[in-house]
């Protein structure tokens, strides 16, 4: 098998893994394995903006309130205010690097609000917020000569030896490669694709959680699975997103007979926390009725505004700002993952993960909008601090893994991820009980023995699957993006 040394191993190449590789690159060599191209990452499908308390009616203190608020008791407080307290100086650094993000005729930066934000502190570049920041980033990282990036390999496994994490074995293009680093870290997203209806790119199936896991790294909050409330519902993988920004600038939810209902379920109507708007509309679906999301008061501004979004639609017949846009819940983002500390350490020496691979607690039960882009940015960055003096023994022994399997590319029309998938949506969705989760333990015990060790990315899927569906039985409460209905009082601290 072939070695190859580097400085600092990054896996993934969304905006966490782009963060890490920009700092890191001042103290060492740095290597980013993308799974496929390093664009097909969820970073550049991000639409509404990323959140900083930057105005002077705002303040890091209120951003932090709102954060916890949301996480429904069940985030990290010294976490989220490191996050919260590290955004404005982020979005500077984001400025400087080139970052174009929307400005009001005034010269000062537009800033739109969210759900779950007092405050409008939302940044973004029309509604494709995500790509802007990714290719300003990329094109920097790509013209620093210490990256390099290694597209088209898939990490297979971790080599780790006497809990020193030394590397891992990749299949690169179908070659099996061992890379060795003085630090590994895991930026490889979350893990939407096990689930019927998402907004993840199709290479997101919790690879980063699932051999980390296998190696002995300790996992946490991975019950926590966020579901957008509007996703456009239609027939596509993944499932385009329509910004909750679009509710930020007054759309509204409706039902097939034109009625708002979302004033029923929480005070803050169509502006409410994630998990409570993707359950109403689940309990409006589940009467038979077909939701939309109404944007015609928005009117001709749509299309400037939400260029993205405005366009895809066309395309489809819909013109948002004169029809209602069908609408769905979709898995979005997973809160849980990696534990890590503050610096992204994990409890292997030498292993690191950031962005949504990890859980660092800053997003609780529930993730507040438009906090993912930051994240990916605070934590990538303290991510290259904490890596910067590690060093690499002279003549260290490699612990190479006995055999490596050819790994099969994944089938999209593969009837066993199919049925994963709907095992996953049906059961342990947006809400669960008893009797559905244990129907999918049984299930996916079922699927296990149907995958062989060369389905190495339905064998990550399905390792996942079952990681969150033990999780979500073993929690015996509602709480944030975790609903119960045989625990059906929420609770919130």
């Amino acid at each position: 098998m072939e070695i190859i040394r580097t400085d600092y191993l990054i896996v993934g190449s969304g905006i966490a893994g782009l963060a890490a590789a920009y700092w890191a690159a001042a103290n060492g060599d740095v290597l980013v394995l993308c799974k496929d191209d390093p664009a097909n990452c969820n970073s550049t499908l991000a639409q509404g903006g990323i959140a900083a308390a930057i105005s002077k009616d705002d303040s890091p203190r209120s951003h932090f309130a709102d954060t916890i608020y949301a996480g429904a008791g069940a985030c990290r407080p010294e976490m989220v205010q490191i996050l919260t307290e590290a955004a404005p100086q982020i979005i500077h650094d984001l400025l400087g690097l080139g970052v174009n993000f929307d400005y009001l005729q005034s010269g000062e930066l537009a800033l739109a609000r969210e759900g779950a934000h007092s405050k409008p502190r939302i940044l973004h570049h029309g509604d494709n917020t995500g790509e802007e920041i990714w290719q300003t980033i990329y094109r920097k990282v790509t013209a620093m000569p210490p990256v390099t990036f290694v597209p088209h390999t898939y990490a297979c496994e971790l080599v780790v030896k006497d809990k020193v994490c030394q590397g891992l074995v990749a299949n690169s293009r179908g070659k099996a490669i061992c890379y060795l680093a003085k630090a590994v870290v895991l930026a490889t997203g979350g893990c939407g694709q096990i689930y019927t209806k998402t907004t993840n790119s199709l290479g997101i199936t919790g690879d980063g959680i699932a051999i980390a896991q296998r190696a002995g790294a300790k996992v946490s909050d991975l019950e926590f699975v966020q579901f957008h409330p509007t996703a456009y519902n239609a027939r596509r993988n993944p499932l385009f997103l329509i910004s909750e920004a679009v509710r930020g600038e007054g759309a509204v939810l409706i039902n097939e007979s034109g009625q708002q209902f979302m004033r029923a379920y929480h005070p803050l109507a169509d502006l409410a926390p994630r998990d409570v708007v993707s359950r109403a509309i689940f309990s409006e679906q589940r009467k038979g009725s077909t939701i939309y999301l109404d944007a015609r008061s928005i009117g001709k501004k749509f299309g400037s505004r939400f260029p993205t979004i405005f366009n895809t639609l066309r395309e489809d017949g819909i013109n948002p700002a004169a029809k209602p846009i069908p609408v769905t819940p979709a898995a979005h983002f997973l809160m849980g993952g990696i534990i890590t500390d503050s610096a992204g350490r994990t409890n292997i020496d030498g292993l690191y993960a950031c962005g949504e691979t990890a859980c660092t607690g800053v997003h609780g039960a529930n993730r507040l909008a438009s906090n993912s882009l930051l994240e990916g940015m605070v934590f990538g960055q303290r991510v290259a601090q904490s890596i910067a003096h590690r060093s690499m023994a002279d003549g260290q022994t490699v612990s190479l893994p006995e055999s490596f399997n050819q790994v099969v590319a994944l089938d999209q029309h593969d009837q066993r991820l199919q049925r994963l998938r709907n095992t996953m949506w049906k059961n342990v969705g947006i809400v669960r009980d008893h009797h559905t989760l244990s129907t999918a333990q049984t299930e996916l015990a079922e699927l296990e023995t149907l995958i062989t060790p060369q389905d190495l990315e339905l064998n990550n899927m399905l390792h996942v699957a079952k990681l969150i569906t033990a999780a979500a039985l073993t929690r015996c409460e509602s709480r944030g993006s975790h609903f119960r209905s045989d625990y059906p009082a929420v609770c919130s601290a």
